[in-house]
């Protein structure tokens, strides 16, 4: 395979819209012709293959007057969860990102995407076009009588983490604690259990990916679709919060479920540290432990591009190659690379949506 076309990447994570809703340039514009901020834009993403993804509509928190980096550069840590926040600003946050995703949509003259099904992604892929799957990350946004979820599915919604790290009406997260298991507190609360119903009634996806190890045993309980954590690593290389446990894994697998691969180095390293200084072996020893606990058709990527600091060697959508040349260099071959890249994405998608 030549440097000329880059191997496709279809990724389970990134906070693009978050960074445009942030930015100072014409949030279409930025996006579409490229602005070199972070680390995506369509530009970039074609130079490094990536033809698409889950965009996470998320909705930050005030400032907590805690410095986090200086927290994650200890050796143990364990930042504080920002509050519960309230419905009003949070469906207008939801509103206005969701629609950022409509508006590049429209502004892209047919070359961006917002995918509701498995074969829109394939049509991507085929013809050179960006699949966006507009996600939800934390359900901050969706009121209890879940008006606003058939609004937003209507809007292309097809993947949901009930919640980020914080409390909200529908569960509980876990923390950014290092070391720890992801075993942090309660589960989905009784809003919870109903979400989910109602995804499973939609076809919505359910991303496991922030909820601690109660609320995921809550929903592999109730949900009948694959078990998917967009953008988690392995708890056994890396005894993170945020990671999961080989018990976890072994639902994911039993579900035919998916992991993508989380390139956050503090969930990365062994030692928990947040640095660009962190190697691709250490990513390859997360995948190879994924591969070995969910098997070779349920592991992909899950960058959170725009969201992480991400190893120096990445640097950005333009160095995905890098990162599957050293997979080719590790030893996987052609066809599990294709598998790890975009395939097994594809078919998780149209295991839980359908065709």
């Amino acid at each position: 395979m030549s440097h000329s076309s880059p191997m496709p990447v279809f990724d389970g994570h990134n906070d693009v819209l978050l960074r445009l809703m942030r930015g100072k340039i014409q949030p279409e514009k930025a996006f579409l012709e490229g602005d070199n901020i972070g680390h995506l834009d369509w530009p970039r993403m074609k130079q490094g293959g990536m033809f698409g993804g889950f965009f996470a509509v998320y909705v930050p928190s005030e400032e907590m007057g805690v410095d986090v980096d200086s927290l994650m550069a200890r050796a143990e840590y364990d930042v504080p969860l920002p509050p519960v926040l309230d419905i009003a600003p949070s469906q207008r946050v939801t509103v206005h990102m969701s629609s950022l995703l409509i508006r590049i949509e429209r502004a892209s003259n047919g070359e961006v995407k917002i995918c509701r099904s498995a074969s829109d992604i394939r049509h991507c892929l085929d013809n050179g076009k960006l699949a966006a799957i507009l996600h939800i990350e934390g359900a901050e946004g969706i009121d209890p009588d879940f008006h606003m979820l058939d609004v937003l599915y209507e809007s292309g919604l097809r993947s949901i983490g009930p919640v980020w790290s914080r409390p909200n009406i529908f569960g509980h997260g876990v923390p950014f604690r290092y070391p720890s298991t992801p075993d942090t507190g309660p589960g989905l609360t009784e809003l919870g259990f109903e979400l989910v119903k109602a995804c499973n009634r939609l076809k919505i996806m359910i991303d496991l990916s922030h909820l601690n190890e109660k609320g995921f045993w809550d929903v592999a309980k109730l949900t009948d679709s694959p078990l998917v954590a967009t953008h988690s690593n392995a708890y056994e290389v890396c005894p993170h919060s945020r990671n999961l446990t080989d018990k976890q894994l072994a639902a994911i697998r039993e579900s035919r479920g998916m992991v993508g691969v989380n390139f956050a180095t503090s969930f990365i390293r062994p030692d928990g540290m947040r640095s660009d200084d962190t190697s691709l072996e250490d990513m390859l020893r997360h995948m190879d432990h994924l591969i070995e606990h969910v098997g070779v058709d349920g592991v992909g990527f899950g960058s959170d591009f725009d969201g992480a600091t991400i190893p120096a060697e990445i640097g950005d959508a333009r160095g995905l190659p890098r990162l599957v040349d050293a997979m080719r260099k590790h030893g996987y071959d052609e066809a599990t690379l294709r598998k790890l890249c975009y395939e097994n994405w594809i078919d998780v998608l149209e295991r839980t949506w359908g065709r």
